[in-house]
């Protein structure tokens, strides 16, 4: 395309504006952003892990749900990650930022569009032009207009605020994907969590069967002792009230295995009730494998996506700042068009019928009352906030490997005394049935130590399944998952 400006000195002026424009874009105004330095502190807990004494080998952190070595835990996992609603719109915010950033990108670059119109129009002799017109000869009423134009614009970046603005959108785009990233792992923990407290409802429920049949097993032995004149009525009342109170202990249970089922199938993507079936056969098969922890806490920051989410948002809000501080200064642009424009389609692209234009817009904002102040104020509280929030992150991330650790480590310590407990209680149970068949003890003692080996069972039952959830903790504190 031919130049749009006259030639000789007409170039000047415009070519001088033009290079002081593209000088000064090279400036970039605002607070460059450097990450804040973190004092790496040792991990308290993580030497604890070293003493365990652990059924399987460490997994790989990307998907430590295959150290447990169960099936159906790693299948129903994948099926999470597969299904998930959350974790669906999760990406698609992702593709949201994605575009945005685009965006951002792609207004420092020049704009250009092309327009045409061929329209036919019939002058009313009423109107002023017309009344006018109409006097002279050859006046035509009907008439058609035939127009084609390339334009083409670039607004030049002056003082950077486009260009810190593309930042700011890809650092939120950054921040986006570790939220992504985040979702992740959370709906894989939540999973196991959902699988674990399954596997243990489905054990209490054994237990309370079990005990529900030996209840009444003991009753049948008051009613033949009674027979004999070896027992009272009293002692029948008593096995009666045990056997309504083993009853009694499954409704509870029931309802959380419902509750747990239907949690997972939600999180699988599926209506409650969808995969209940898969787990209603079979047993835990999973093993608590080892994990290991590195005593620095920097590798855990730079692995947990909440601490690298809260980082880049720290880093777009300081480019925020520069975007603001930009409007102090003037917003130049370039504009250019060139077209053809004609009454007729004879000469309609002929060098009669071009038309171009060019030009140099400037805005600035002189008097505005304090607004860029105050949004210079505004991008640097939001600045010292998201400052706030990413070191909380850091230290959030902390706390929880800390607590997940103890609580693992003091689960297993738990799990092993009641397990002596339980050995010891069933033992108890035995001899003093026995006793009673002798008549050396009473109904009521026998109750009491049925009843204690029950709680012990029960709990024991329970804590194996909080051993394998407290893992699951330890994995997703660590910013295993991705």
């Amino acid at each position: 395309m031919n130049s749009i400006f006259p030639s000789g000195a007409g170039h000047l002026p415009v070519l001088g504006a033009l290079a002081a424009a593209l000088a000064l874009s090279a400036c970039t105004t605002g607070p460059d952003y450097h990450r804040p330095t973190y004092q790496d502190t040792p991990l308290r807990n993580a030497a604890l892990l070293q003493q365990r004494s652990a059924q399987a080998p460490m997994p790989a952190l990307d998907h430590w749900w295959d150290g447990f070595g169960d099936p159906a835990l790693s299948d129903i996992i994948q099926r999470v990650l597969a299904q998930n609603l959350d974790l669906s719109a999760a990406l698609a915010r992702v593709e949201q930022a994605r575009a945005t950033a685009r965006i951002a990108g792609a207004r420092r670059s020049p704009e250009g569009e092309l327009s045409g119109q061929a329209a036919r129009a019939k002058q009313s002799l009423q109107s002023p032009l017309g009344e006018i017109a109409s006097g002279f000869p050859g006046y035509q009423r009907t008439q058609n207009l035939f127009e084609l134009d390339a334009g083409a614009s670039w607004e030049l970046d002056l003082a950077g605020a486009l260009k810190r603005g593309a930042q700011a959108a890809d650092a939120e785009l950054q921040a986006a994907e570790a939220q992504q990233l985040g979702v992740r792992i959370s709906v894989a923990a939540e999973a196991a969590d959902a699988y674990f407290r399954i596997r243990g409802a489905q054990a209490r429920i054994a237990l309370a069967e079990h005990q529900v049949k030996a209840s009444a097993d003991l009753g049948e032995i008051v009613r033949l002792r009674l027979k004999d004149g070896l027992a009272s009525v009293a002692e029948i009342a008593q096995a009666d009230a045990r056997l309504a109170q083993s009853r009694a202990a499954l409704p509870p249970l029931r309802i959380e295995l419902e509750r747990q089922t239907n949690r997972l199938d939600v999180l699988m993507g599926a209506a409650p009730g969808t995969y209940a079936q898969q787990l209603s056969q079979g047993a835990d098969a999973s093993r608590v494998p080892a994990i290991a922890v590195s005593q620095s806490s920097v590798e855990l920051m730079r692995r947990r996506p909440d601490v690298i989410a809260a980082e880049r948002r720290l880093a777009a809000s300081n480019e925020r700042i520069g975007q603001a501080m930009a409007a102090w200064y003037p917003d130049l642009s370039l504009s250019a068009l060139v077209g053809f424009q004609s009454l007729g389609a004879a000469g309609f692209l002929t060098a009669n019928s071009l038309q171009a234009q060019g030009g140099l817009g400037l805005r600035w904002r002189l008097f505005d009352f304090g607004r860029i102040d105050a949004e210079i104020a505004r991008a640097k509280g939001a600045n010292a906030e998201a400052l706030a929030l990413y070191r909380k992150s850091m230290l959030t991330a902390v706390e929880d490997v800390e607590n997940a650790i103890m609580a693992l480590v003091q689960l297993e310590q738990q799990s092993r005394d009641l397990a002596a407990q339980v050995d010891a209680q069933q033992r108890a149970r035995g001899n003093a049935e026995e006793a009673y068949k002798g008549g050396v003890l009473s109904l009521a003692e026998v109750l009491t130590e049925d009843r204690l080996l029950l709680a012990a069972q029960d709990q024991m039952a329970q804590v194996h399944a909080d051993n394998a959830r407290a893992a699951v903790s330890v994995f997703r504190a660590l910013g295993g998952g991705w």
